[in-house]
């Protein structure tokens, strides 16, 4: 029989676990995935090229001019920020300030002042991210509380749409823009005339940056989706109680435009696919994220139906931000084996 092996003191305490053991703390979700945080802001930016390029092709200057400045601001806010709070500036490098940047630029006018679009930028990152903590911790997508605040502070800067050509042409005098209506706005006046559902779908008509053109928007947005980047069901979510909607609408009044309309109109399929999807203003239960997606649909419509503001979009989306702790409290999902009784 052979000995049992001797321990010495030394090698007892080198068993011991040397100094105390850490414990992670960290905001929800908390399974992790194999991914990166740097690894998916930079899968969005992918997914946002294909809008740059239809803004590029559309509005040529301006859309390069747009997505810089407020990506510079929402990088400078973040610095800032760091460094107020006595933090490092990986989070710089992790992509969601540009990626925050990018679909701010996006949602704006193309002709907007670069300096509105700074301070836009600045709100974004200063106000609804940094002042909850930093990514993962913010209530509202920083974005639409940027975009938010320039619909407060220059109204009228913010309801400048101009054609989407490098030269728009009066008679036989070229001019560097034309200020038209959106297809939402012109739905609102009977003399406007309405854009084909082609145009609305190629990007020939009046909007924000990175909205016009649903084909860029489908592209990208699919594009994530199929990398599981984004989850469908926010975006099925949205856009089938949307078509619902505006069909039962349409049916009740022909005047109101009909669903296939409003599916390509507005930045409806841009908010699905890029903004609703956001994994901290929506639930992270897979039910919650349906019922996020049906209420920003359902408001959207609402607001085009019955708001004098033909756009709903940002409004729906900071709406819907704010009951998504509710959501998520109405929607836990039951443990395998149900529920555990308490002990009496």
């Amino acid at each position: 029989m052979s000995e049992a092996p001797t321990v010495t003191q030394e090698n007892a305490n080198a068993e011991q676990p040397q100094g105390p053991r850490s414990f992670l703390v960290s905001s929800a979700p908390h399974l992790a995935s194999g991914t990166s945080t740097r690894c998916i802001m930079f899968q969005v930016v992918l997914g946002l090229v294909p809008l740059w390029l239809a803004a590029l092709y559309f509005y040529r200057l301006d859309a390069l001019i747009l997505p810089l400045v407020t990506v510079a601001a929402c990088l400078i806010a973040e610095a800032v920020a760091n460094a107020m709070r006595g933090r490092d500036q990986r989070s710089l490098t992790d992509g969601s300030a540009i990626v925050t940047g990018l679909i701010l630029a996006f949602s704006l006018p193309p002709d907007l002042n670069p300096y509105m679009a700074f301070i836009g930028g600045v709100v974004s990152i200063a106000l609804a991210k940094a002042i909850f903590g930093g990514l993962g911790q913010n209530l509202f997508n920083p974005a639409m509380v940027g975009r938010a605040f320039l619909m407060i502070c220059f109204p009228a800067a913010m309801g400048i749409w101009t054609e989407p050509v490098t030269l728009a042409r009066i008679g036989d005098t070229a001019v560097d823009g034309v200020t038209m209506a959106t297809p939402l706005g012109a739905a609102m006046d009977p003399s406007v005339l309405i854009p084909s559902l082609w145009d609305l779908f190629c990007g020939r008509v009046g909007g924000s940056l990175g909205e016009t053109s649903a084909l860029a928007v489908l592209i990208g947005g699919l594009f994530l989706v199929f990398r599981r980047v984004a989850d469908w069901r926010p975006v099925l979510g949205m856009l089938a109680t949307a078509f619902v909607y505006a069909a039962i609408a349409h049916r009740i009044n022909p005047e109101f435009e009909g669903p296939m309309f409003h599916l390509f109109a507005g930045s409806m399929m841009f908010g699905a696919f890029f903004i609703a999807t956001d994994y901290v203003g929506a639930p992270i239960t897979p039910v919650g994220r349906i019922l996020f997606g049906i209420g920003v649909g359902g408001l959207v419509m609402t607001i085009r139906l019955f708001g004098a503001y033909p756009e709903g979009v940002m409004f729906a989306i900071l709406i819907m931000n704010a009951l998504t702790p509710l959501i998520e409290r109405w929607t836990v999902p039951t443990p395998f084996g149900g529920h555990v009784a308490a002990a009496g």
